[in-house]
């Protein structure tokens, strides 16, 4: 079998939906954006060499639709010769692309992909505009269709998981990554996006405001546990999940170069990482949330090795109830999960977020230098859990 690595990777700052810095930001320019500094930062590349562009998104629809992965190619990459593939598993669709793209430069079907996730969750809403769940099956199986709200109160109530833990765990979600923003610990894995914002100004002109967006806008200086537990439930009469302490809706685009052995030696280039192993399981879809519970020893099995060798972890935080029964029930170090914040402060794009997490993961692992191992893992709709695990090199 061949050796594939992980040469680069870059990501977009992450914008609050709908109302943030990138709502007028489509999806495919964001990604577009995103390949030119990939090939930038690789000019020894020639881009007719790439066999495939992979790109995850959980809503691929509208200006995520016609398969968005070709269009992408076409309008990053200064060629029409690389074609594309837009994949779905929802929240891991970033993860499952790298995955996809490693697989197949194993098996000698590729030498070289790029992968990522590209998600606008100011232009599509969740679940898409036409939402058709089958009736027959909703009537006994309505969990299947239920929204991640739900299933986050299920998962509280049968891991007792309380309000104010919850909202303790938000508070220094907030609290490190505005600490990581503050310090600049994002600053070499993120592609600036240049917006032309126009709107209408007093003297009912149409004027544009030009600016640079480089900096996650999710985190919150002014959260405090305080105004955290003034928040009232928002999915369950009586319930203990908030907007305060649920990930935020978000867009944005990442993605990573992935080369075989053979390549990386010809272009004399130097690898960040290797994906060691990558696992995805099904769990009741009533408590979804659950899902790294049962893909992180799988992934690990994998892998052949141990928990306790994983030197970082980034769990998406989809909800703090699940992200709190997992690290509890899994028995997680809760040092090395999350050291720069997640995505109740950072945000959640859908189908980015497995490879933005990725990016920020290796950038973390480099920066600290003496990490080996690094783990992505997230829990995934209707009932799925993903985990990676990756070797820095």
């Amino acid at each position: 079998m061949k050796q594939a690595y992980i040469v680069t990777g870059y990501r977009t700052a992450v914008g609050k939906a709908p109302r943030g810095s990138l709502r007028f930001v489509r999806p495919d320019d964001m990604a577009a954006t995103v390949l030119k500094k990939l090939m930038k930062e690789v000019p020894s590349l020639d881009p007719e060499r790439i066999d495939d562009l992979i790109v995850g998104c959980a809503m691929p629809e509208a200006e995520q639709g016609l398969n968005m992965a070709r269009l992408v190619s076409l309008m990053g990459l200064d060629t029409d010769k690389v074609p594309g593939v837009t994949v779905n598993r929802y929240c891991a669709s970033g993860s499952e692309s790298i995955a996809l793209a490693v697989a197949k430069i194993q098996t000698g079907m590729a030498e070289c992909i790029v992968a990522g996730g590209a998600e606008s969750m100011s232009y599509i809403p969740m679940g898409g505009y036409k939402p058709v769940p089958e009736t027959e099956i909703s009537k006994e199986h309505a969990d299947y269709y239920w929204g991640m709200g739900l299933t986050a109160e299920a998962v509280a109530k049968e891991y007792n998981v309380s309000r104010e833990d919850q909202d303790e765990f938000a508070y220094k979600s907030h609290q490190k990554a505005l600490k990581a923003n503050e310090t600049g610990r994002f600053k070499d894995q993120i592609v600036p996006i240049d917006v032309d914002y126009k709107f209408l100004g007093e003297d009912e002109k149409v004027k544009t405001k030009n600016y640079a967006f480089q900096q996650d806008e999710g985190p919150r200086a002014d959260t405090s546990k305080e105004a955290l537990a003034r928040l009232r439930p928002v999915f369950a009469e009586g319930g203990s999940v908030t907007a305060g302490n649920s990930s935020q809706m978000s867009d944005g685009a990442a993605f990573v170069l992935v080369m075989s052995e053979d390549m990386v030696k010809e272009l004399n280039l130097e690898p960040m990482a290797r994906l060691v192993s990558y696992a995805t399981v099904g769990v009741p879809p009533r408590i979804m949330g659950i899902g790294p519970l049962y893909a992180i020893p799988k992934a690990l099995k994998q892998a052949g090795l141990k928990q306790e060798d994983m030197d970082l972890i980034e769990l998406n935080e989809a909800f703090a109830s699940q992200s709190l029964a997992v690290i509890r029930e899994a028995g997680l170090n809760p040092d090395i999960v999350n050291v720069n914040g997640g995505a109740i402060a950072l945000g959640h794009p859908l189908g980015c977020t497995g490879t933005k997490l990725t990016v920020q993961l290796l950038d973390e692992m480099k920066k600290r230098g003496n990490n080996k191992y690094g783990m992505v893992t997230m829990c995934v709709g209707t009932g799925q859990g993903a985990a990676s695990i990756f070797e820095k090199l």
